[in-house]
């Protein structure tokens, strides 16, 4: 497995096409053969969003450069009153290397 940097920024989550809120992410990106190019990070919107969204399975983020990654929630629980969740991304990440930055 090959670390390619990372990525941040802001976006919208959505599920089925629905706006849910505004987010912040932060994504450590990864490239192993034969899967290719692989992610996962932080994201970050307020508390009760996040509450009511936790554990789905149906999230996408549409970042505001235009892509759109599949979001997995990594964890079992979540910490009361929490604003950030980790998650495993797949979807349009970049293949690039100098997308990510070192």
């Amino acid at each position: 497995m090959h670390y390619l940097g990372g990525i941040s920024g802001n976006g919208t989550l959505t599920s089925r096409g629905k706006e849910i809120g505004r987010t912040f992410y932060d994504f450590d990106g990864f490239f192993s053969q034969p899967v290719g190019v692989t992610s996962c990070g932080e994201i970050q919107l307020a508390a009760p969003i996040l509450k009511e969204v936790f554990g789905r399975k149906d999230l996408q983020l549409l970042t505001d450069d235009g892509r759109r990654l599949d979001l997995t929630f990594s964890e079992r629980k979540l910490p009361r009153a929490s604003d950030v969740a980790h998650v495993d991304v797949t979807g349009e990440l970049p293949s690039a290397l100098r997308s990510w930055r070192h």
